[in-house]
């Protein structure tokens, strides 16, 4: 059975495909209540870091670092180096990951600074991101893309 905050997280990115962006969607929960949801805004927005990890910890509201030390983000990809660099920051210290398998992100970093990072391998999360880079390679590649 999927965990519920990983489901939300998918329906952040279904909401973020629907809406024209990149299917990549994220959840930020503190002691089992999420305090802040967020979906890969880039299109939609013409914004250059609104990342899904990046939108749920801007709608989860200015909160200190005792907060953020409590929370764990679900996201439906492997963080990049910018949500990599937010999580770190703020001190979230465990990540929930549906796949990297279209895209490994920071995930030896974050390691290496002690944050506990579970990947689920989900395969909707998986179908979802692939089937988007086939259909839309240049919206992909604009941001991280291949190396």
């Amino acid at each position: 059975m999927m965990n519920t905050f990983m489901k939300q997280a998918i329906l952040e990115a279904e909401k973020g495909l629907r809406s024209g962006g990149i299917p990549i969607g994220s959840v930020l929960v503190r002691h089992g209540k999420i305090v802040g949801r967020g979906h890969n805004r880039r299109i939609q927005n013409d914004s250059a870091i609104l990342h899904a990890e990046m939108d749920a910890i801007e709608n989860s509201g200015r909160q200190t670092a005792d907060f953020y030390s409590e929370c764990e983000i679900y996201t439906t990809l492997s963080p990049c180096s910018m949500c990599s660099g937010a999580i770190l920051l703020y001190g979230i210290k465990k990540v929930i990951i549906g796949e990297n398998e279209t895209f490994v992100g920071e995930e030896e970093l974050l390691r290496s600074r002690g944050v506990d990072l579970v990947v689920l391998n989900n395969a909707q999360c998986k179908t979802m991101m692939a089937g988007f880079i086939k259909n839309h390679y240049d919206l992909w590649n604009e941001d991280i893309g291949e190396e």
